[in-house]
């Protein structure tokens, strides 16, 4: 069963939403900017069910999504903002006035879970054809473009280790309530307290004290799940697995393997586990001074040269090397903009990369520089604070979806939601610039007079 059609239905006694509102406003005129029918086309493979009722319309959660991201909000504000906002309304397709949400808050999760990567890539190329229609880029901008490479941080808290251990403790201890397993102790008192002890001990630069602390409180935890072969005999846990029926135990032995992976780890090892429910989080040093480790992914972000508008984002797991993340980077704003960019301004991460057909500069470049040359390297800053605005202005600061998957899609919607707000500047400037023309014609028609 496909998705609902909306149909227009002729009431005597309720006025359409386009005749209470402003038409020129810019989210109205920006409706009109986006192919709503070529979305709805590609989307609609993700919204056909086999049993219940029939799907909303994709144009809603297109378009939901597209307000979320503009306007950093979560899933729950985004859908009652939309009940109190009639601009809002007509933008998601509404031909009357609605007083209920349209769909439940927690539904969105199992949507983008539907749509997949690619559709949400669909929904970041439709705002670049808008921002052509709209005049923001020309269709030659596309050749010359800007990438560069951040940090999208995912929604954990600091990971340290006491922290993770217990939380793989009460994971452990709260799985074994539910499937009815029995544990000789929990330490549901004993753990918590070393835990604030640990804290105190580090806070006073008691590194001794703290270390023994820590040694006590991997024991407690080793207690309920093994650290390993160098553990004499199988602990509580995984000794009453086979007890657990086979739809949870897939789930208990993926917790007891990260536990004891956990408890495994060294301060230096390389791969590391940073959050018990999100394995997919790195450590990555940026450089920076006020924030030398973030945790998260790396995040590579194209922009054109001249205007910044965001023609690629793309989630790069394994934290590579930022040159080897170029090639892909611009295979992927070739793909979303049907144009091939011709060049392309990195900066110095990115030296000694060649691609056929591209030119790259950065500005370490010496030899062949012309006055031009050396001015559009120099904007090659420029991307800086469109990463800056999708951070602060959108949801780039802190990833909230699961999994990788969660992490490339998470991105793209980013780069989807700093299209938008830079078309909507656009058409408001173009709003004040017509409002200031007729307003100067009129002062000039009562000095005639």
């Amino acid at each position: 069963m496909g998705p609902k059609t909306p149909v227009p239905e002729g009431d005597f006694f309720r006025q359409p939403l386009r005749e209470q509102i402003n038409l020129k406003h810019p989210l109205v005129r920006l409706t009109d900017l986006i192919n709503w029918e070529r979305l709805g086309a590609l989307m609609s493979g993700s919204f056909v069910s086999g049993k219940g009722r029939p799907a909303s319309s994709p144009r809603l959660i297109a378009g939901l999504l597209y307000l979320q991201h503009a306007f950093d909000l979560s899933d729950e504000e985004v859908v009652w903002q939309w009940v109190e906002n009639p601009y809002w309304q007509v933008f998601t397709g509404e031909t009357y006035l609605q007083t209920e949400p349209p769909i439940d808050p927690s539904s969105l999760t199992r949507w983008r879970k539907r749509l997949g990567e690619a559709a949400v890539k669909e929904l970041l190329a439709e705002t670049i054809e808008a921002a052509k229609r709209a005049g923001v880029i020309k269709a030659t901008s596309v050749k010359r473009v800007i990438v560069d490479t951040t940090v999208m941080e995912k929604a954990i808290a600091h990971p340290t280790d006491s922290r993770l251990l217990e939380r793989c403790r009460e994971h452990l201890v709260k799985a074994a309530a539910r499937h009815g397993l029995k544990l000789r102790q929990n330490y549901n008192r004993e753990a918590p307290r070393l835990g604030l002890q640990i804290g105190r001990y580090a806070h006073a630069k008691q590194y001794k004290r703290m270390r023994k602390a820590l040694r006590t409180l991997r024991s407690r935890v080793g207690r309920v799940i093994p650290q390993g072969d160098f553990l004499r005999g199988v602990r509580d846990v995984e000794r009453q697995v086979a007890q657990v029926t086979d739809p949870g135990r897939a789930a208990l032995m993926d917790l007891i393997g990260r536990t004891k992976r956990i408890l495994a780890q060294k301060p230096k090892d390389k791969n590391k586990l940073y959050a018990l429910h999100a394995p997919e989080v790195e450590c990555l040093a940026k450089g920076k001074a006020r924030i030398p480790y973030e945790f998260g992914v790396k995040v590579s972000t194209t922009t054109t040269h001249k205007e910044g508008l965001i023609v690629g984002m793309r989630s790069m797991p394994g934290n590579p090397y930022d040159g080897h993340t170029l090639a892909e980077a611009l295979e992927q704003a070739a793909i979303l903009c049907d144009a091939t960019p011709e060049v392309a301004i990195v900066d110095r991460g990115y030296k000694g990369v060649t691609l056929d057909g591209v030119k790259i500069y950065h500005p370490g470049l010496r030899r062949g520089i012309t006055r031009g040359l050396r001015a559009m390297i120099r904007r090659r800053s420029a991307i800086e604070p469109a990463i800056g605005h999708m951070k602060t202005d959108g949801k780039l600061d802190r990833n909230w979806l699961k999994g990788a998957l969660g992490d490339a899609m998470h991105a793209v919607l980013c780069g989807a939601g700093h299209n938008l707000r830079m078309i909507l500047r656009k058409l408001r400037l173009f709003c004040v610039f017509v409002l200031a023309a007729l307003l100067n014609r009129c002062i000039a028609a009562d000095v005639m007079v």
